[in-house]
């Protein structure tokens, strides 16, 4: 689960008054509206992982219910959600593909077809830290299932950060380079039967 559990970009902490920092902050109206905004996106994330390690790589987003994050070398781990599953996939090893529905990670949040952080008891933490809105949010009928906190900037909305918590306690933090939006993407990227052979592109 370390690898599903990831987030995006370290932003410095500026120093502004109590009133422009709460001008600033991005209302969880806006935040939905630009997640639900994105249909496809692709970015290059450095992934902090709950031990200390650092892997990079490039990810891949089609909303509803897809993303795939590839690995770097000397990385050999593939990670691909689609069809309610996710899979994660070791190319140099010999054991079977580990799975988990994708309703049970934190990352299904921000992956469903109508992202609404209005929901009653789903926004655990909604603040501001001088540079970005920081957002943490839970399933409401499994919190059990752990959390997940986003950064987002403003001016336009950009999201920059994640940090899942699963339900294991395990933390990890996947910083986002920029994302181009509107990509074309063949579902095969996303194909959870056979992960590892769709080409990187």
């Amino acid at each position: 689960m370390r690898f599903i559990t990831s987030a995006l970009v370290a932003l410095t902490i500026g120093l502004m008054t109590p009133i422009a920092a709460q001008a600033q902050k991005l209302s969880l109206n806006e935040i939905s509206s630009y997640l639900n905004g994105i249909s496809t996106a692709k970015g290059e994330f450095t992934q902090i992982n709950d031990d200390g390690s650092i892997s990079t790589g490039t990810i891949y987003i089609k909303r509803p219910g897809r993303v795939r994050f590839e690995y770097n070398p000397p990385e050999s781990a593939l990670v691909v959600a689609g069809s309610n599953t996710v899979v994660i996939y070791d190319k140099k090893s010999n054991q079977p593909a580990e799975t988990y529905p994708l309703s049970k990670t934190p990352l299904s949040i921000i992956l469903d077809r109508s992202v609404n952080l209005g929901r009653a008891q789903m926004v655990t933490g909604h603040t501001y830290d001088g540079t970005a809105t920081i957002v943490t949010a839970q399933d409401p009928a499994h919190p059990e299932y752990g959390n997940i906190r986003l950064k987002f900037t403003g001016n336009p909305v950009e999201l920059r950060q994640w940090v899942i918590r699963d339900g294991n306690g395990t933390t990890t933090t996947v910083v986002l380079g920029d994302l181009q939006k509107g990509v074309n993407m063949p579902n095969s990227l996303f194909d959870v039967g056979s992960p590892g052979s769709a080409p990187r592109q």
